[in-house]
């Protein structure tokens, strides 16, 4: 016997199991994903002068800066026969997409309320077309890395030491990880947000610290030489360890350490669930508290 749910084509409903991705839902709504991710693109830059061109300053200038201040001043040697800017570089590009995963998923619920409280769609699409638009930031900052790639191996110091090795084809696995991490840990604090907006002044500073802790500008081994009492902190953070691989594939200079890029896969895979979790938890009744 029918009941009057079945002349429903969707029933929407708060009960929702407690780890719920749903696919096939998602999948239905994909115009929508791919209209929020344009709306990004596009109305980010919209009224400025240089628009896209913002994607390139920004890694530039900040390795500039690092090479100058960290490596000239300071004095911080990088990898073995590697440029100082490019190692920067390759250090700036990879961590950059991490954190505009995680800043610009951090405040879904408070930056979209109007959205929410009007229409149904599935709301973890919203944090996804921010991970997904990045991904369009990440590729032009990867092709100006390529380019001065291309120039250190081809025309500049032959000295330079720079042998990209076959396990560079594991290269899309971490960027994987660093949009599950960034997403995962962006849907917990905007989920927390709703409740205590002063993460939202946190996020801003905690981001900075974060970078000084993950190996952006400096090796890992250096870090180990110089304050070995506290090398835990960044040999167990999954994007230190990320950011260490990445350059080790690029460069083809010290050991890839399989273990620990299949430790950081766990621990995003981990952070990703715990922050679907708490987002679709947060979902039912954010409205009543934001």
């Amino acid at each position: 016997m029918k009941t009057a749910e079945d002349k429903w084509l969707y029933v929407i409903s708060a009960k929702k199991k407690l780890i719920d991705f749903n696919f096939s839902e998602i999948w239905r709504y994909r115009d929508l994903l791919f209209l929020f991710v344009k709306r990004d693109i596009i109305t980010l830059y919209k009224q400025t002068i240089l628009g896209p061109l913002w994607y390139i300053i920004q890694p530039l200038f900040t390795s500039l800066i690092f090479t100058l201040i960290f490596n000239n001043l300071a004095n911080i040697p990088v990898t073995d026969g590697v440029p100082n800017f490019l190692f920067n570089l390759a250090g700036i590009t990879s961590w950059n997409y991490f954190k505009e995963c995680l800043v610009g998923t951090s405040d879904t619920f408070k930056k979209n309320e109007n959205i929410f409280g009007k229409v149904y769609f599935p709301r973890v699409i919203m944090p996804m077309s921010v991970v997904v638009s990045n991904l369009l930031k990440f590729g032009i900052q990867v092709l100006i890395f390529v380019a001065f790639y291309l120039y250190f191996v081809w025309f500049a110091n032959p000295s330079y030491n720079i042998n990209p090795q076959a396990n560079l084809l594991l290269l899309p696995s971490l960027v994987i990880m660093m949009a599950l991490l960034g997403l995962g840990f962006g849907m917990i604090i905007s989920s927390m947000t709703t409740k205590y907006r002063d993460l939202t002044f946190l996020i801003q500073f905690g981001v900075q610290l974060l970078m000084y802790g993950s190996a952006v500008m400096y090796p890992m081994s250096f870090f180990k030489k110089e304050l070995p009492n506290y090398y835990w902190l960044i040999e167990y953070n999954p994007i230190a360890i990320i950011i260490e691989s990445f350059r080790t594939m690029v460069f083809g200079v010290g050991q890839l350490d399989l273990t620990k890029i299949g430790y950081a896969l766990i621990f995003s895979l981990f952070i990703f669930l715990i922050g679907l979790v708490v987002f679709n938890k947060t979902e039912k009744n954010f409205i009543d508290t934001i």
